[in-house]
C-alpha cells in the first residue's frame, strides 16, 4: 500500500477504510490472518496497526517480499507461534517459496535459538559454578527477564 492509498484510506469513514484495508490484506496472504480479523472492529488500532504492519512488512526498498517471508518464518519458528507459522508458510507458498528454503529459515532460526540457549546457559554455569568469583553471583540481583529476585543461600 502506498503512501497515496494511506491518505484515501484515511480520509475515509472509519468502517470504508477498514473495509478497504482488510480487501489489500486478503489480496496479499490470500485470507485474513486471525489477529486482524480480531482487531477489524476496533478501527481505531486496526488503522494505525495495519498502517505500521505495512511500512514494515510491505515497503522494504531494501528487501524482497520472499526474504520477508521467510524471516517471518523464521521468527514464528523461534518464537513457537504456530499461527503466525502457519500464516506466513502459507504466503510463502503462494510466493513460490519451496519447502526446502521455508524449512532451511527454520533451521537458521533454530541454529540462532539454540546458541542463544547456550550462551546464556553457559555465561551462568560459568559465572555460578565454574568461576563463582569472577562475575556477581547473583545473589540479590534480579534476573533482566523475568525481574525475579535470586534467593540462593549465602555459601559456607
Amino acid at each position: 500500500m502506498d503512501i497515496e492509498k494511506i491518505k484515501k484510506i484515511l480520509d475515509q469513514e472509519p468502517e470504508d477504510a477498514v473495509a478497504d484495508m482488510l480487501e489489500d490484506v486478503e489480496e496479499r496472504y490470500g485470507e485474513i490472518p486471525y489477529i486482524i480479523n480480531f482487531m477489524k472492529d476496533m478501527p481505531g488500532l486496526f488503522i494505525s496497526r495495519m498502517i505500521y504492519e505495512n511500512s514494515v512488512m510491505r515497503q522494504m526498498d531494501f528487501i524482497d517480499p520472499k526474504t520477508v517471508e521467510l524471516i517471518s518464518i523464521a521468527v514464528a519458528s523461534a518464537l513457537r507461534c504456530e499461527y503466525c507459522l502457519k500464516t506466513h508458510l502459507r504466503v510463502a507458498k503462494r510466493l513460490g517459496i519451496t519447502k526446502e528454503e521455508m524449512f532451511s529459515a527454520m533451521l537458521i532460526s533454530a541454529t540462532i535459538s539454540s546458541a542463544a540457549v547456550l550462551a546464556e546457559g553457559t555465561r551462568s554455569l560459568d559465572s555460578q559454578v565454574t568461576n563463582p568469583k569472577n562475575e556477581s553471583s547473583g545473589r540479590g540481583s534480579n534476573c533482566s527477564i523475568c525481574s525475579i529476585v535470586s534467593q540462593l543461600p549465602e555459601e559456607e
